[in-house]
């Protein structure tokens, strides 16, 4: 490789990874460390579904990058491995309606889709638990990011379909984990009455790592994931620093890692200098951003592309325009604004307007130029 002063790209058979995947965000560390009291939580909780009863139901909470998806990952590959349990991981990010969790169990049930059209949600819900009772399976659900269906009204109506399946089909048993990284989200106190009568979930917490901690999970990636001497010290902790910086979220640090090495092979270099990692903390700062903006439809990108252009004016006139462009109406504008609010994407206060009562002030809680980039 070339010495640290640049020049030529490194070869096509050249790396400093190596193995890139390690920094994919879908991988599974063979070490899972620093959560060992939230996996013995998980595991207390699921030990009855292995005994062939309900399991205990869950609420995971904890900001975002903070290993509750991992931590879910690892049980459910330990329980479908180990035992004939079914467990079921539901994006709710991407199925934030019932009728979409459901169509997520039906595959995950029978290995195959359902029907895109034509069936209705009661045939989906009889052919989902018949089967489990026909089987003679229990079924853990893990809802991730189950703040989506709050957003979308949908929590509730889901919830009480997975929690009285019993009493619409004899011997179904299912056990429910909901994820959410939405710290402001009072999940019990949002609920119908009817579900919170029987939900009462194992409360599972997953807090920040602390900048020791990041260095830590961060240097087993370095590890495996580089050859060695491409990372040292001094880039580690100043990864580390940066991502304990941005409220501990492990995807920051992991991006961080994965984009310096990048930017370090642009370089012809053969380590990974601290211009690199400053250079990619740029665009790794954002990665919360991103993951929103990637779940929402087009409808609501459309919304926040008019707010982000036309940032500062009263929502009446920012209806004006997003109206012409999508043809939608008010009250469907005003959901996706509390949406969008919800998501810590746009902050819409209300302020008095002289003559004209109060009204919303829609502003963006990201950097303008970040959000057109990324729309």
């Amino acid at each position: 490789m070339a010495d640290g002063s640049g020049g030529d790209m490194l070869s096509w058979d050249e790396s400093l990874f190596r193995d890139e995947r390690v920094f994919e965000v879908d991988y599974l560390p063979e070490a899972f460390r620093h959560r060992d009291t939230q996996m013995e939580s998980l595991k207390y909780a699921l030990k009855p579904a292995v005994r062939g009863s309900r399991p205990l139901n869950v609420m995971a909470q904890g900001p975002p990058g903070t290993g509750k998806t991992t931590a879910v990952h690892i049980l459910f590959d330990e329980l479908r491995a180990q035992t004939d349990v079914r467990a079921v991981r539901v994006n709710c990010q991407v199925n934030a309606t019932r009728y979409a969790v459901f169509s997520r169990l039906f595959q995950g049930v029978f290995d195959y889709e359902p029907p895109a059209s034509g069936i209705s949600f009661k045939k989906l819900f009889s052919q989902v638990t018949d089967r489990l009772v026909e089987d003679d399976e229990v079924l853990v659900v893990a809802l991730d990011d189950v703040n989506y269906l709050f957003y979308e009204s949908a929590a509730s109506e889901t919830l009480y379909s997975l929690l009285r399946a019993h009493e619409e089909q004899g011997g179904a048993r299912i056990g429910v984990i909901v994820i959410s990284s939405d710290l402001e989200l009072n999940i019990i106190e949002e609920l119908d009455g009817r579900v919170q009568s029987v939900f009462r979930p194992e409360d599972v917490y997953f807090p920040k790592y602390d900048e020791p901690e990041i260095a830590d999970i961060l240097g087993e990636r370095v590890d495996r994931g580089f050859h060695d001497g491409v990372v040292d010290t001094q880039v580690l902790d100043r990864v580390a620093a940066l991502t304990a910086d941005q409220g501990g979220d492990l995807r920051i640090g992991i991006d961080l890692l994965r984009r310096s090495g990048l930017n370090a092979e642009r370089r012809a270099s053969d380590t990974v200098d601290p211009e690199d990692v400053e250079a990619a903390f740029e665009t790794s700062r954002y990665i919360h951003l991103s993951r929103r903006l990637g779940g929402l439809s087009d409808s609501e990108r459309a919304l926040l592309e008019v707010v982000a252009r036309h940032e500062g004016e009263q929502a009446g006139a920012i209806y004006e325009v997003f109206h012409d462009q999508t043809g939608l109406g008010y009250t469907r504008y005003a959901e996706i604004i509390n949406k969008l609010d919800q998501l810590g994407i746009l902050n819409a206060q209300y302020a008095d307007v002289e003559g004209r009562g109060r009204s919303r002030e829609l502003s963006l809680e990201y950097d303008t130029e970040a959000v057109l980039e990324r729309l």
